[in-house]
């Protein structure tokens, strides 16, 4: 038997049956499922039938890959297609078996063979890491890139990232770049190795978005379950709000900014339900400088306050993530009161604002010089902490004010 012969494996009770792939190693068959899966079996423990020879020839299929390229059409606007890290460009290494990462923009264009024709790209990458892994210094790296890739022509701007911290870095970049072009970040809930996967979809309506008029941080990720419209997330406003879903991400506190309706024969729109910034209105500019040492506490109760002391201590800010209207147990108000950093106090509910004027604990937290950071989700609190904390001389004041959608003006029933 050969890769890309189609076989039926059987071990112990489960019997498997698809196209044979190329192993890293001797010891275990690599098969290709009918459903796009995967599975790697122990080789002395399986018994194989090839039921057809030649099915797929992998060797060839890796040459005519290795040979794509990209034409340039001067009809067309440009688009850098910049990579983090994540599963949206990833595809099957037929030396493995495995999921890969590799990127540049030739990478895309074969995992989403329908962006072509839609613009013309560039391939740039940042970092390739999961995006637990992801740090201060890169979004700073990330930061520049974009701008570069601005100053070099890009018409738009999409950025590919793991989902489980896409939040917090679209929340860096709306408050390091004033952009004249759209910035949208899109990303894959499951590999492009999975027949559910919805690599394709995120990644046609982000470069649509990213040609749209909308010149602000978005994250485009699908509404609904169905492979039918995408949603368009102010970047400081967005949440992931469940570990699976394809439709995770949802806008906290309002509807998505625009929508994405998608159409698999290449006419897919864009629409927006509430007021942007322009494209072309902002000059471009780059605020990079961070104080990363700021650190974000949830309070639960019986939480001992010398926690918050030690999440403190070296310190350049600190955001609580209170209860309610933004409390915490009055044990920790004499604590925050002798903490010489700026301390900024948000919710733990996912709707409404912090209002610490309405019971004893909230106005002595203000007594105590805590400053309230309005209907802002936590995690964007804590990204603009750092940004204030380098980029203002009164890192208060910079907190209450908006500057990139973080805060709404009135918190109000939307639905």
């Amino acid at each position: 038997m050969n890769a890309g012969d189609r076989v039926r494996v059987d071990r112990a009770d489960q019997r498997y049956e698809g196209v044979l792939l190329p192993s890293s190693t001797d010891d275990h068959l690599v098969v290709k499922l009918d459903g796009g899966y995967n599975v790697g079996i122990d080789r002395d423990a399986a018994s194989v039938d090839v039921l057809e020879s030649d099915v797929y020839d992998v060797e060839s299929a890796q040459d005519e890959e290795a040979s794509s390229e990209i034409e340039f059409d001067d009809d067309l606007p440009t688009v850098s297609l910049i990579s983090t890290g994540g599963t949206i460009a990833s595809t099957v290494d037929y030396r493995t078996g495995a999921v890969t990462a590799q990127f540049d923009a030739e990478d895309v264009l074969r995992a989403v063979p329908d962006l072509a024709g839609m613009a013309n790209y560039r391939g740039r990458v940042v970092a390739n890491i999961l995006s637990e892994n992801m740090t201060p210094d890169v979004w700073q790296d990330l930061a520049s890139a974009i701008r570069d890739e601005i100053e070099a022509g890009a018409d738009g701007v999409v950025v590919m990232h793991g989902t489980d911290t896409m939040q917090f870095t679209a929340s860096a970049m709306a408050f390091m770049l004033d952009t004249p072009v759209p910035i949208v970040f899109t990303g894959s809930q499951r590999s492009a190795d999975r027949p559910s996967s919805d690599n394709v979809m995120n990644a046609v309506s982000a470069v649509e978005a990213a040609k749209s008029d909308c010149a602000e941080v978005l994250v485009c990720m699908h509404e609904t379950e169905a492979d039918d419209r995408c949603a368009l997330h102010r970047g400081t406003r967005v949440r992931k709000n469940h570990t699976s879903r394809r439709d995770a991400f949802e806008t906290v506190g309002a509807k998505p900014l625009g929508v994405v309706d998608y159409d698999t024969d290449g006419e897919s729109a864009v629409s927006f339900r509430r007021e942007y910034e322009s494209r072309g209105e902002a000059e471009l500019a780059l605020h990079d400088d961070l104080a990363t040492d700021v650190e974000l506490v949830k309070f639960t109760p019986g939480m001992d306050p010398g926690l918050l002391e030690a999440a403190a201590e070296g310190s350049d800010g600190l955001v609580i993530e209170g209860t309610g209207l933004g409390h915490v147990n009055t044990d920790w108000i004499s604590v925050i009161e002798d903490l010489d950093i700026p301390v900024v106090m948000t919710s733990q509910c996912l709707e409404g604002r912090v209002c610490d004027r309405v019971y004893d604990t909230g106005r002595d937290l203000l007594d105590a010089g805590v400053v309230e950071g309005e209907d802002m989700l936590p995690g964007t609190a804590k990204v603009k902490l750092m940004w204030a904390l380098a980029n203002s001389d009164d890192a208060a004041d910079t907190m209450a004010t908006p500057l990139a959608g973080e805060i709404q003006q009135r918190s109000t029933p939307w639905l």
